[in-house]
């Protein structure tokens, strides 16, 4: 009973019974046992490693049920970040700053993970002001599913001209004089925003590795041990996997992820899964990375874009005749699914397909999910539970709840998506973000949502029917979550057997205010008994810090997500001449607040 690893002097949340104890003990990368201090501390050898966790609360590794953390580190070291950052200033001066240091051709991009309500501002930026912040480099903004601005210099290195055509679903605003004046609109199809930031350069290989173990110790900075990839677009089965296939054979993996294969041509969805239903399987890989199944796209005319600012779209008429031969074909092979669908009309359609595949060969417990679901109804709930299937949710509202409220109303806000009518009819539920392109990867801004109800910029969305109490939703982060993965028992909880992944918080998630939650960290992480990020006074037990690359890269500036601190008065050095101003802290640099500059 020897243990490689002792925590103790902790709050540990269990998520299971007893639901709190003092310490655990980790051998050979799974939980050994839980107990008292006393009992615990018995297991220490002179080699085990003793954390004393000086009394803070420590919660099970957070598994993100919907995100794509394979893309997202595939790009995460090109990519200034504005999550998290207080005022649209302070975006723009980041903005400024970036644009200055990045070498043609490459670009500035901000992809995802704010919204303008988060800004002192509560506004979105202006083209005029882009412009003026990256006069000569490309600049590439996204704003959640809706917009994209480009500057002067990405138009021109797109291309697009006045004489470029409308694609399918998506709009290229014009002047008056019939130029582009660099807003694209999803109208409602997102494609033209992805594939407009498609034609940008790509890291080297080389930085795809390091940009991606970056992004992997960015989440773990907030606790997440695991996550199942959803898929995207532009991320081709298997070419787009050779990065984490390498990290995950050479042993540098800090996050567990299984991954769902997403079809990226229309029309060629069945010949996509036949191909990989040969190539591989679910389960196919280990702990660390997966197989998982299919989707979250499984054909694209059951893809119901989510614009809140355009109005619902209507599926084509063929959608039931391509989704029949997908799922008819995955679940004749055992593969498990997901489908992204957000409204409840699609919703309906996909189950009538579900349901008649069902008839001709059983699901039979196969896991199959939808993703999102912000609209589904009590009735389509129970159809879920009927088949056997989950529904995973995300905290999508929380970046665009204004623009939803707006167009359907404060009644059907409160319900958006209804997560207690799903527990309650006992529909496995799975919480996530959906990062990075819209949500923030943060997870704390997930598990404020789900507890207070509130988008991130303070408008209250659900009653008080449908909020989470703060044990419910961890555990929909967790052991909700492993549903989803088919890894039940496996994670999840703090118990003897499962795998070794916990955080040491940097406050009491179960007492600390509300407000407080969404800034949260993680000050210590551990992934199958090994620590794999730490900070303060834990530092000595985390992993060597690892530069970002290129040398251009806004990572090395201003890390990912920005974690406003304590304000203070400091000197401002970015000036010819000195003065103070008011600035606040935070995690990788000093945001200035009232002044032009941006210090470090």
């Amino acid at each position: 009973m020897f243990a490689d690893t002792i925590i103790h002097n902790a709050k540990l949340a269990t998520n299971a019974i007893p639901s709190f104890v003092e310490a655990l003990s980790i051998k050979d990368g799974k939980i050994q046992a839980i107990g008292t201090n006393v009992e615990i501390l018995r297991q220490r050898r002179p080699d085990t490693i003793v954390i004393d966790a000086k009394g803070r609360t420590v919660i099970p590794g957070l598994n993100d049920s919907h995100m794509h953390p394979i893309r997202g580190g595939l790009n995460y070291n090109m990519e200034l970040r504005w999550d998290g950052v207080p005022s649209l200033a302070d975006a723009l001066r980041m903005l400024k700053d970036q644009a200055a240091r990045t070498p043609a051709p490459q670009w500035v991009r901000v992809i995802g993970g704010w919204t303008e309500f988060q800004f002192a501002e509560r506004r979105m930026p202006t083209l005029d002001e882009i412009n003026q912040a990256a006069p000569d480099t490309p600049v590439f903004v996204l704003h959640l599913y809706d917009r994209v601005w480009l500057n002067g210099a990405a138009l021109r290195a797109v291309g697009y001209t006045k004489d470029t055509p409308n694609p399918p679903g998506g709009e290229i605003e014009h002047d008056k004089s019939g130029n582009p004046t660099g807003l694209l609109l999803a109208k409602p199809n997102a494609n033209i925003l992805y594939s407009t930031l498609a034609k940008g350069p790509k890291l080297s290989y080389q930085d795809q590795l390091n940009s991606t173990r970056l992004f992997m110790r960015e989440l773990n900075r907030f606790g997440i041990t695991s996550a199942i990839d959803a898929g995207g677009g532009f991320q081709n089965y298997p070419d787009d996997y050779a990065v984490i296939d390498q990290l995950h054979r050479d042993g540098e993996m800090s996050v567990r992820l299984a991954y769902n294969l997403f079809t990226q041509k229309p029309k060629e969805e069945l010949a996509d899964f036949q191909r990989w239903t040969k190539l591989t399987k679910p389960g196919a890989g280990d702990d660390f990375f997966r197989v998982n199944g299919a989707g979250e796209m499984l054909v694209f005319s059951a893809a119901d874009f989510e614009d809140i600012l355009q109005p619902r779209p209507d599926m084509a008429p063929v959608m039931e005749a391509e989704l029949e031969t997908v799922i008819h074909h995955l679940v004749e092979n055992r593969w498990p699914f997901r489908l992204h669908a957000t409204y409840d009309e699609t919703i309906t359609r996909a189950l009538n397909v579900y349901e008649k595949v069902n008839r001709e060969i059983p699901f039979n417990g196969l896991h199959w999910f939808f993703d999102h679901c912000e609209t589904i109804s009590d009735r389509n709930i129970e159809r879920v539970k009927a088949l056997g299937g989950g529904i995973a949710v995300q905290n999508r509202m929380a970046f665009q709840g204004e623009y939803f409220a707006e167009r359907y109303g404060k009644k059907q806000s409160q319900r958006t998506p209804p997560i207690r009518r799903m527990l309650e009819l006992g529909v496995p539920v799975g919480a996530g973000t959906d990062a990075t392109r819209v949500s923030s990867y943060n997870p704390f801004l997930s598990l404020y949502w789900l507890i207070t109800g509130k988008t991130v910029g303070g408008l209250r969305l659900f009653s008080d029917e449908n909020r989470m109490d703060r044990a419910e939703a961890l555990r929909l982060y967790t052991v909700g979550s492993s549903w989803f993965s088919s890894e039940e028992g496996t994670k999840g909880s703090l118990a003897a057997g499962q795998l070794a992944d916990c955080a040491i918080l940097s406050g009491d998630y179960f007492e600390i205010p509300e407000e407080e939650i969404k800034g949260l960290e993680s000050v210590l992480t551990i992934v199958g008994g090994r620590v794999v990020y730490a900070k303060g006074e834990f530092s000595k037990l985390g992993p060597k810090p690892l530069t970002a690359s290129p040398d251009w890269s806004p990572i090395r500036s201003y890390g990912g997500y920005a974690t406003p601190k304590i304000p203070a008065a400091v000197a401002c050095t970015a000036h010819d001449r000195s003065h103070t101003h008011r600035s606040v802290f935070g995690e990788s640099g000093l945001w200035s607040i009232g002044c032009d500059c941006f210090a470090f």
